[in-house]
């Protein structure tokens, strides 16, 4: 028998809901419709580079961390996990091999720091770093070179990703941002 949803379980029982009882529960999960609705075929024509677009706007309203010289910390708008960043340059280029010196310097540092603070904030297990170089390489923003920083913890992967091809965040963005922020600026560089 599945209990019905409390305070301390949001997840709804299906035999609580009108219909046929499917057997199935409910992780309500809406911020997914923003995704959803990006890959419509109706969807208007792609909009801007985000990566360009968010260094104009307030921190809070871009999901910016930190902002260096030449490169910039945001989170990621569809991340794997709580804390999932993004390393970017301020400029507009494609691929690694076209980063000027400095831009390198500045990404793999920012990278660095970015890891010292999610083990504050977080406490990860590990981490998944890496670039997808190119749309057959799985990039979304091809266009625009971007490094992820993803924090991981033992056992965070389960059969939503697999099964349902959903993955479930349970912290809002902005108070994941505001947390790394706060924390960006106290934590000492190495």
């Amino acid at each position: 028998m599945i209990p019905p949803a409390s305070p301390s379980c949001p997840v709804e029982a299906a035999s609580a809901l009108p219909g046929d009882p499917d057997g199935l529960q409910r992780l309500w999960t809406p911020h997914r419709m923003a995704y959803i609705d990006s890959h419509r075929e109706t969807a208007p024509a792609a909009p801007e580079c985000p990566f360009c677009a968010a260094p104009a706007k307030s921190d809070a309203d871009g999901l910016i961390v930190t902002r260096g010289e030449t490169a910039y910390v945001l989170l990621n708008l569809f991340p794997y996990n709580a804390g999932h960043l993004l390393v970017c340059p301020y400029r507009h280029v494609a691929d690694y091999t076209d980063l000027t010196e400095a831009e390198v310097l500045e990404v793999a540092e920012l990278t660095r720091r970015a890891m010292r603070v999610l083990r504050h904030v977080k406490g990860p297990d590990g981490f998944n770093l890496g670039m997808n170089q190119g749309a057959a390489a799985g990039a979304g923003v091809a266009a625009h070179l971007h490094q992820h920083v993803v924090p991981r913890w033992s056992g965070d992967a389960n059969f939503f990703p697999i099964v349902g091809q959903t993955k479930a965040v349970a912290e809002l963005l902005a108070d994941t941002r505001a947390a790394l922020a706060e924390a960006w600026d106290e934590e000492p560089h190495a």
